[in-house]
């Protein structure tokens, strides 16, 4: 037997039957319950205030009032609708703007002259705030439903956008010498080589664009908005409901951890070829 067939074969990864002397098999990481307990803590200490007094409901509503008005919310259907409302406006805008943002990205991390014509547009108008963008956009596509989805659109586009663009831009230029060596073709080299060693900042891109989606989306249906939770929570703050104002604003951070967490295990997924520290 070669030594390196025996150093694999004393692995425990790789051990049939494990012996005496054999390394215990590794069992799966339970999640730590110590990160529940600042939250819980924080979500006590707050119903405690509102009892107290020392937080009025006019002010911020009690945890078990919020929990009371979200139930009736969804039993009455206006959460589900405005739910649906919410996540379609953030579909079609992160659909857009991720198009948008992945096809830039990669004309200016692949040609010279794209990254001359498109870099300085591209991040003279990232820097614009959102908010200043909202009247142009009312002026441009009207109050309904586009400048809404222009607003998520434009989210998503520009984190996409930098990490596609600093991702192909940081390939290592000897794999691609040594892949032009080999023999491959330009597209075969795009694919083969760039297109792995780029998807990783891509997934970055995507989790910055997602989070970005959400905050745009809060902005966009602050204005003139007639359905949505945004809608939801400005009919509250009319009415100084401030326990349906936190549900609104609950949901918009559930879904944001919802859809990071489908991006992370996607990366998961994907990037299982990459060599890893973590044990």
């Amino acid at each position: 037997m070669s030594l390196s067939t025996a150093g694999a074969l004393a692995r425990p990864g790789n051990a049939v039957s494990a012996g005496p002397g054999a390394a215990p098999r590794r069992r799966a990481r339970l999640p730590d319950l110590r990160r529940w307990i600042s939250p819980l803590a924080l979500v006590v200490a707050w119903q405690l205030a509102s009892a107290a007094g020392v937080l009025p409901a006019d002010k911020l509503a009690a945890p078990l009032t919020v929990l009371r008005s979200a139930v009736d919310l969804a039993a009455s259907g206006e959460l589900g609708d405005a739910f649906v409302v919410s996540v379609s406006r953030v579909a079609v805008g992160f659909a857009l703007g991720a198009a948008v943002g992945v096809l830039l990205g990669a004309v200016a991390g692949l040609s010279r002259w794209g990254e001359v014509l498109l870099d300085p547009p591209v991040q003279m108008l990232r820097t614009l705030p959102f908010l200043g963008l909202i009247p142009l956009l009312i002026l441009w596509f009207g109050i309904g439903e586009a400048p809404k989805v222009a607003l998520v659109a434009l989210g998503v586009a520009f984190p996409l956008y930098l990490n596609v663009h600093a991702g192909i831009r940081a390939v290592d230029g000897r794999l691609l010498e040594a892949a032009e060596v080999l023999g491959f073709t330009r597209w075969e080299r795009l694919r083969h080589v760039v297109a792995p060693a780029a998807v990783p900042q891509g997934l970055v891109g995507l989790r910055q664009g997602l989070g970005a989606a959400w905050l745009s989306l809060i902005i966009g249906e602050q204005v003139n908005a007639d359905a949505g939770l945004g809608y939801l929570i400005n009919i509250a703050r009319d009415f100084l409901r401030t326990d349906v104002i936190v549900v609104g604003l609950l949901v918009y951070a559930a879904l944001g951890l919802l859809t990071d967490a489908v991006v992370r295990l996607v990366e998961r997924r994907v990037l299982r070829w990459r060599t890893t520290t973590r044990r």
